[in-house]
């Protein structure tokens, strides 16, 4: 069959890469896509994926059987829902759904009328009521653009005054429309935790648990990040925790079947804080998280086309999911300056080096190929690089290794993606 998955990051190509491995998969098309997608499929730079008119005449044109939807902005932008209103599966839940991403507020009363656990929470759109909100609850606190920010309009503030400095940044306009609204919310304490699930027809298929590592400097300092690296499993995820997490993502799966107009189909990912009192929920996502898909995904040995066209027809009964008995670890090469302003257009070397080694796969995020056959650097997060191992710590190391082998001017990345985890549950204290 011929797929289509939009989007251009690194958990795109991770994707595009897992649904090349399946024998059902034929032409495979991406856009935008970027320099490693073009490797294995066909970029598609001219489509807009925001478009829900203009994907549907491409999907019609190609013969499209599959559509898979990986950034949260076209599913807020509800492409889907114009795709399954003209009858072509589509992997990604309509704009109802991914509301649960597309307003922290709307995911926080669905919490709350779940009774899923989270924080309390205030959700304004009057900035003096949120400043006497901080004043009243004190610091540390969360401070949240309500809107998509792409994972940058968060401010953990340790101070009140930092606090008061979130608030006024977001309704002066940050983050544009996203920062309207803020959402202020008690700061709970303990190591983060994600736990991705295939939904479908209300019921949840649970993947093992990731841990992403959200700010860009070592030591867990510095300003919040798209995520700088991640691996899967968690070693210091309880066998109660994760029984916990199971229920959570379930019973939310559950009531997406009972309170949204149409079925949430695809991928409902939780963002944990594993807290003294037990997992309690940071927010929803409505995809796949990004760098969580690119140590998931490898360590998937179902074929993800059948997963997929099950999640996307509302077949979860059929869905199967079979797990690599390994450790996969991620790491993030970024450009210099991320995530403020970062130059573009570095060439990249190394690529091949690294891809070479045994268990190591480079996922492209922000590349691209210039006139000259180079691949070049054309975002803030470049490159995940990506190696599996028979131990948390084999893996950790190779993909070190590989990211040794690649070079490009002003490259960054953190040099302590998983340490804490290695060294245990109090390395959180």
């Amino acid at each position: 069959m011929n797929i289509l998955v939009l989007g251009s990051g690194g958990r795109e190509h991770a994707i595009t890469w897992a649904l090349k491995k399946s024998p059902k998969t034929e032409e495979l098309f991406v856009a935008p896509g970027n320099g490693g997608t073009a490797l294995i499929a066909e970029n598609v730079g001219g489509l807009d994926a925001e478009d829900g008119q203009a994907v549907l005449d491409f999907v019609q044109e190609n013969d499209i059987a599959l559509v898979v939807i990986g950034p949260e902005a076209p599913l807020v932008a509800g492409v889907a829902d114009v795709l399954r209103g003209a009858g072509v599966p589509v992997f990604g839940p309509d704009s109802q759904g991914a509301q649960l991403e597309g307003s922290k507020t709307f995911c926080k009363e669905f919490m709350m009328r779940n009774n899923l656990p989270t924080a309390e929470y205030l959700s304004t759109d009057d900035e003096a009521a949120a400043h006497a909100y901080i004043d009243k609850m004190g610091a540390p606190i969360v401070v949240k653009a309500d809107g998509l920010a792409a994972g940058k309009g968060v401010v953990v503030a340790q101070t009140v005054e930092e606090a008061h400095a979130a608030v006024t940044s977001c309704f002066e306009g940050a983050f544009g429309k996203a920062g309207n609204t803020v959402v202020i919310e008690e700061c709970l304490t303990g190591p983060e935790c994600s736990m991705l699930a295939f939904v479908s027809a209300g019921k949840a298929y649970c993947m093992a648990p990731s841990q992403d590592h959200k700010r860009a400097y070592d030591g867990d300092e510095g300003p919040n990040t798209g995520g700088m690296g991640a691996y899967s499993p968690v070693p210091i995820v309880t066998d109660d925790e994760l029984e916990t997490m199971i229920d959570v993502m379930s019973r939310a799966a559950a009531a997406t079947a009972d309170e949204f107009d149409y079925d949430y189909r695809g991928v409902l990912y939780g963002g944990f804080m594993l807290t003294p009192a037990g997992p309690k929920l940071l927010e929803y996502n409505a995809r796949f998280g990004d760098p969580e898909t690119q140590v998931v995904l490898p360590r998937l040995e179902s074929d993800l086309v059948d997963v997929m066209m099950a999640v996307a027809e509302g077949r979860p009964d059929e869905i199967e999911l079979e797990w690599a008995d390994k450790w996969a670890v991620t790491v993030v090469l970024a450009s210099a300056g991320y995530p403020g302003s970062y130059e573009k257009g570095k060439v990249i070397t190394g690529l091949d080096a690294a891809n070479a080694l045994e268990d190591v796969t480079v996922f492209h995020a922000g590349t691209a190929v210039d006139d000259e056959g180079n691949v070049v650097t054309a975002g803030g997060r470049v490159l995940n690089v990506t190696a599996m191992g028979d131990t948390f710590q084999a893996a950790r190391e190779r993909a070190y290794e590989a990211c040794a082998l690649i070079d490009f001017e002003g490259k960054q990345n953190r040099t302590d993606i998983g340490l804490r985890a290695i060294r245990g549950r109090d390395s959180w204290a």
